[in-house]
């Protein structure tokens, strides 16, 4: 006598609690805060359903539940952040406050170093 289960154990979403708050940390996308329940299924039935623990992450893209311990990644700098000042840019003196060609190294008005 051979017994074969055909089945498993797998977790679906119950409820979206907010949408949109965290990234995936698989695929980056924007990823749901939700309670969700495990369901054992026999032969793709659903037998039992059980809820989860505590509430966790969902991305709806790649299927990924996590924890939300878990920190999404930080997102990218912003152009203005990254732009790095030009040897063009017009200076202010520090004692002064006058405006002073980026050429000197020294205030024309009052002497001090830039």
């Amino acid at each position: 006598m051979f017994f074969f289960f055909i089945g498993g154990v797998n977790q679906q979403v119950r409820q979206v609690l907010k949408s949109g708050v965290g990234r995936c940390i698989g695929c980056g996308s924007r990823s749901d805060l939700v309670e969700y329940e495990k369901v054992l299924n026999l032969f793709f039935i659903p037998i039992k359903r059980w809820p989860g623990k505590e509430p966790v992450m969902y991305c709806d893209d790649c299927k990924l539940f996590f924890p939300q311990s878990i920190s999404p990644p930080p997102p990218p700098p912003s152009v203005e952040e990254t732009r790095l000042p030009s040897v063009t840019d017009v200076l202010k003196c520090h004692y002064c406050s006058r405006e002073v060609d980026a050429d000197f190294r020294f205030c024309p008005f009052c002497g001090s170093a830039l």
